[in-house]
């Protein structure tokens, strides 16, 4: 019998599609922005339908403080039926990649989480998070408390009604696990407390699980624990040669070379040679930007951000940007591709290149706006950002099979 799950802030699927990978079953995914929620359902709902919706839920983007609002008897229901809540609110106001913000609305959604999960009761809850989420602000209104500290006391607190968690949390480097990408993340294991005292488990099990089964899952799937760039995304290069993007008037794509290595093959399965890649859309670059990156390929650092003095040289408006390094996993992508030159072509990446790196399959297609501007950012999620948000699947999938294993012990 297959395991249940409830996905909240599921941003494009990348959990959803990593769970359902390692058997289990979707009751329902909470997503408020349309663009993001519109990847979800093409890909998890509308082809695989992945997910046993409740009826009482319509299909579409929904908020989270809405759903608790009219629908919390709905979710009380629930109680005895759910098996595990997972994902993890936005990080943006937590990110040390942006500007850390403790006033960021976006940070209230902890409150949401919590209240949401005292309503299902799952037996076990996961949450995943920026790094930042674990360090205090500087001007700390909260007295220096640590948000990942406040999750974990709410999650433990008994009251009525609410048995609580045992919890463990850590630091994950997901480059450990198969994915081409230094991306560090909080990641939290809560088991509630009666399956606790049954099982006898700690949910720091779940960490000693994911690093013990990494090995065999990724001799599986063929390939090894670290993959660099060359190995997830040398097939998608401009030089392959160029076509019309298909969903992009005005725009080039490129075809696929021959497979370069194990990570690739992995990743297009499903995928014919003859297909264009799916969101694979080259940016139109000015003559000054390519001359620039021509420049920086040739003669700055690679895989090390460009500031500084360095920054003079190279006349850089921009700050942060990075020449990616061919033979390293990438640095943690954010929502902004250019903070990012190609390692061998004067480009940025594309959001299929994205995907690669985030261990996103060919056949995943992505919807809605590739990218936004200004005032929209704040609240469009275009293809990019999906991607850049979102959990890898490949580290989902390896997420689901631990815990399932605490589950079924």
């Amino acid at each position: 019998m297959k395991k249940t799950y409830i996905d909240l802030f599921a941003g494009c699927g990348g959990l959803s599609l990593g769970l359902s990978q390692s058997g289990w079953k979707g009751i329902f995914a909470i997503e408020k922005s349309p663009f993001a929620f519109a990847t979800l359902k093409y890909n998890l709902i509308d082809n695989l339908n992945h997910f046993e919706w409740q009826d009482w839920l319509e299909k579409k983007e929904h908020d989270i403080n809405e759903i608790l609002k009219s629908k919390s008897k709905e979710l009380e229901s629930l109680r005895g039926k759910v098996d595990l809540v997972a994902g993890g609110p936005p990080c943006q106001g937590f990110s040390t990649a942006g500007r850390r913000n403790e006033d960021d609305h976006r940070n209230e959604l902890i409150h949401s989480y919590i209240k949401f999960i005292r309503l299902v009761q799952p037996k076990i809850v996961f949450f995943e998070n920026v790094k930042g989420f674990t360090q205090r602000f500087e001007k700390n209104r909260s007295k220096g408390l640590k948000y990942s500290e406040l999750v974990q006391k709410a999650l433990r607190r008994s009251g009525k009604n609410f048995i609580g968690y045992e919890v463990y949390g850590q630091i994950v480097d997901f480059s450990e696990f198969g994915v081409p990408q230094k991306r560090s993340r909080f990641i939290l294991v809560g088991i509630r407390k009666d399956i606790f005292k049954k099982s006898g488990k700690s949910p720091s099990k779940f960490f000693e699980l994911l690093k013990n089964n990494r090995t065999s899952f990724l001799v599986n799937k063929g390939i090894g624990i670290s993959v660099n760039l060359i190995d997830a995304i040398s097939d998608l290069l401009e030089q392959n040669g160029t076509i019309n993007c298909p969903d992009s008037k005005g725009f080039l794509s490129s075809t696929y070379s021959e497979s370069n290595s194990p990570y690739q093959k992995l990743m297009r399965i499903k995928t014919s040679q003859n297909a264009i890649p799916d969101s694979h859309r080259f940016a139109n670059h000015s003559l000054d930007t390519v001359k620039l990156f021509q420049t920086l390929l040739s003669e700055a650092p690679k895989g090390k951000k460009i500031e500084g003095k360095e920054r003079e040289k190279f006349n850089l408006k921009k700050r942060g940007i990075i020449v990616l390094a061919p033979d390293k996993p990438s640095p943690t992508l954010t929502s902004h591709p250019d903070d990012y030159v190609h390692y061998c072509e004067p480009r940025i990446l594309s959001v299929r290149e994205y995907a690669r790196i985030q261990t996103f399959p060919d056949w995943f297609e992505f919807k809605e706006k590739y990218t936004t501007g200004g005032k929209l950012r704040i609240s469009e999620v275009p293809r990019y950002t999906q991607v850049g948000n979102a959990i890898p699947p490949l580290f989902g999938e390896q997420v689901g099979k631990a815990l399932r294993q605490i589950l079924n012990d």
